[in-house]
């Protein structure tokens, strides 16, 4: 079996979610997923909504060329289902690789409104996922015009400065159904966290932003896990995407304190930093 190309994307975890305001923040951290175009054909369980078949769907409406045979080989430790932009990162990756393929050189823009529209096919996403799919690509963190194609979107961005480290706690798989209307509850918690974001008081963004999707998924269990991290030193914790991961971000020097408080709890993590370089 042999290799036609490759490509690779990040996971992230959020600081704003889209369906508060229209507006999304993400940010890419160390999880990675790879896609190889093989040219025999492979069976692929990790695929679980059709993703690959959406995006060969916009590939082709695109008027771009597909092998006559081949296959899909995936390598990655992003958690599926979680909120840790697993979906963008496949739908990313896999676009990288049909771009190294057949060496179309798409730029990353055209690759993420491609990614957007296979997301939304496949139903993967309610919001479009235009955030999350620049935290696949890029470094940094994006305030992102949800409504706009990604060459438009782009509203404020940033760095994370260094010295810190991310903890993610999973907590099994998502038990809720996420409905938008919901969101219209807690517009002055997203909006406030949009306002934080404008005066860059990124960590403040995502603590606001967590507290409000707890509200829109009535997540009590995950407001008492991001209390506990931050009287722990924990600069700021909030749910992820929907959840159900919580992404909590603390100083170096205290990773030790508080993956031992959530370890004591039972509580699986998995420890990461800030994505820098690609």
């Amino acid at each position: 079996m042999k290799s036609l190309g490759a490509g690779e994307s990040n996971g992230g975890i959020s600081i704003l979610h889209a369906l508060g305001t229209g507006k999304g923040c993400s940010i890419g951290v160390e999880l990675c997923t790879k896609v190889e175009i093989m040219d025999e054909k492979i069976i692929n369980t990790e695929d679980k909504h059709g993703l690959l078949e959406s995006i060969i769907s916009c590939w082709k409406d695109a008027g771009l060329p597909v092998p006559d045979k081949f296959g899909w080989k995936i390598s990655t430790n992003i958690p599926i289902g979680q909120g840790l932009k697993s979906s963008s990162a496949l739908a990313c990756a896999a676009l990288k690789a049909l771009n190294s393929t057949f060496m179309t050189n798409l730029d990353d823009y055209q690759i993420i409104d491609l990614a957007v529209e296979a997301q939304i096919r496949s139903n993967c996403t309610i919001s479009g996922s235009i955030d999350d799919t620049w935290a696949s690509i890029s470094t940094g963190w994006k305030l992102i015009d949800s409504s706009k194609k990604a060459s438009n979107s782009i509203s404020l961005q940033g760095d994370i400065e260094d010295g810190f480290s991310i903890i993610i706690c999973t907590r099994g798989a998502r038990n809720v159904t996420i409905k938008s209307f919901l969101f219209q509850d807690y517009q002055s918690l997203f909006k406030k966290s949009s306002l934080m974001i404008e005066r860059r008081e990124i960590f403040e963004a995502m603590t606001t932003n967590g507290v409000a999707v707890a509200g829109v998924t009535n997540d009590h269990d995950a407001i008492r896990i991001c209390n506990l991290a931050i009287i722990n030193g924990a600069v700021s914790a909030g749910i992820s995407g929907s959840g159900p991961a919580i992404a909590i971000i603390c100083y170096n020097e205290d990773v030790d304190k508080i993956e031992k408080i959530l370890t004591s709890e039972k509580r699986e993590i998995i420890k990461t930093k800030f994505l820098t370089k690609l």
